[in-house]
């Protein structure tokens, strides 16, 4: 990796290779304090690629209910608050961050979502909206009282300094370790709490959805690894085992949930359910090879689903309907767009050689690195959710792709638009790039990782 300068006998887990620190309500010791490190480094520029895509879509094709450039506008405004998430080293400017991004989306949500100006379906949208802003504050209150506790407890709130927990008392940190990582399971999100993200994703404009999945839900990921288990690594070893369970019911509810989905992208929104589950394992394993797997797997999602949302809007658009009842044959129609579709999927179900597989592969083996009973359960459990996986993502594509054509795909004119491509030839060859290279991933976070895994034991 890079060279480090060592700073005296134990060197801070988090060395940014960039930093800003300025100082910016110096009453309150608040810092503007940013950073890019390998942990975040991965998701800033996956983040910086989803809104480029989306913005060039929007101008593009401007969904109905206003100008498109609102919509960028808002789209713009959600990437400062996940960017600055991203970077955050210090934990109020992170929490101002993480706010940052409940209005602009649901503005979109609202604005721009659903199917038509009917009202049902504006009723729809704002129930979804609603549901998205109550579930996000709820995470909110939690995310803001666990950085009182911290900020309070240790005297500061820079998170290079508070990283390893070395000042706070095992019964602060099991506390604050409760609400942050309550906070971070609404926004990833972890079943239970999950129940927000599919009527959000269903009712959101393509742009919407994609965002939302691509880097919305990793603000969640991000903040359990650098915020919870790096500041409060005793509460995270208490809490592992509970996490554990939640995230392997998450992998086995979400998969069975996608087997009874009769909507495109309902369907692919609690897919992510079970993917997230993957990445929540690897992170309560606390292992090296399970947060990196959870980075990998976090990167991978956010290309593969970004992909999958996008395809999805454009066979709603083309068709004018999202039930897999009324789609099938798409094959024989939009060649290109179906073929594209069952890249997207296998990339999903985690094949060797594309994106999706690493991030499953390395949590089940982490599980199985830890040892013991339970883990070990977990690990066979989750090797099964991803087996199901497959069975969900290959039954889609039989649903849609093959069989006659139906009325809605009969009258598709095969080709794609010069816009569509732009936008999701960057995400084919992406999870291409990182399914045969992992390091390109792996490589930048393996210094910070193994730093974050020290501070662990």
């Amino acid at each position: 990796g890079m060279g480090w300068v060592a700073y005296g006998a134990t060197p801070p887990a988090v060395r940014p290779w960039h930093a800003v620190d300025l100082p910016w309500v110096p009453g309150l010791d608040l810092r503007f304090h940013l950073g890019v490190d390998g942990i975040s480094w991965p998701l800033v520029v996956l983040t910086a690629l989803l809104t480029l895509l989306c913005c060039a879509y929007s101008l593009w094709r401007v969904p109905a209910g206003g100008s498109g450039r609102a919509l960028v506008a808002l789209l713009l405004v959600v990437e400062v608050g996940i960017l600055g998430t991203f970077l955050a080293l210090d934990l109020v400017l992170f929490f101002l961050f993480f706010e940052v991004v409940l209005l602009p989306m649901y503005a979109i949500i609202v604005g721009w979502g659903g199917d038509g100006a009917d009202p049902a379906a504006v009723a729809a949208r704002r129930r979804a909206g609603r549901k998205f802003a109550l579930y996000t504050l709820f995470g909110s209150v939690l995310l803001l009282v666990g950085v009182y506790v911290v900020v309070a407890a240790a005297g500061t709130a820079d998170i290079v300094a508070l990283t390893g927990g070395t000042d706070l008392s095992r019964s602060t940190q099991l506390a604050a370790f409760t609400l942050l990582a309550l906070a971070f399971a609404v926004k990833s999100p972890l079943w239970p709490l999950h129940s927000w993200l599919p009527d959000a994703h269903t009712q959101a404009p393509t742009v919407g959805s994609v965002l939302l999945a691509g880097v919305l839900l990793k603000m969640g990921t991000y903040g359990l690894v650098r915020v919870a288990v790096g500041v409060t690594p005793e509460g995270a070893r208490w809490a592992a085992p509970v996490l554990g369970v939640l995230a392997v019911a998450a992998i086995l509810i979400g998969s069975l949930v996608c087997l009874a989905q009769t909507e495109l992208k309902r369907l692919i929104a609690y897919s992510s359910v079970g993917h997230m589950g993957f990445v929540l394992l690897g992170v309560a394993t606390l292992t090296a090879t399970g947060i990196q797997a959870a980075l990998i797997g976090n990167v991978a999602h956010g290309i593969i689903t970004g992909l999958l949302f996008f395809l999805a809007g454009a066979i709603k658009d083309r068709t004018h309907t999202g039930a897999l009842s009324e789609l099938s044959g798409l094959r024989e129609t939009a060649p290109r767009l179906s073929g594209l579709l069952a890249f997207a999927a296998i990339a999903s179900l985690g094949l060797p050689g594309l994106a999706g597989f690493w991030g499953e592969a390395f949590a089940v083996v982490a599980a199985v690195e830890v040892g013991g009973a339970l883990w070990i359960t977990l690990a066979v459990l989750a090797a099964l959710g991803g087996a199901l996986t497959a069975a969900y993502l290959l039954r889609l594509l039989r649903r849609v792709t093959h069989g006659r054509p139906t009325p809605a795909v009969a009258g598709l004119r095969p080709g794609l638009a010069g816009a569509e491509l732009v936008a999701w030839v960057p995400l084919v060859l992406l999870a291409l790039a990182v399914g045969l290279a992992p390091t390109l991933v792996l490589g930048v976070a393996e210094a910070p990782v193994a730093a974050l895994v020290e501070v662990l034991r």
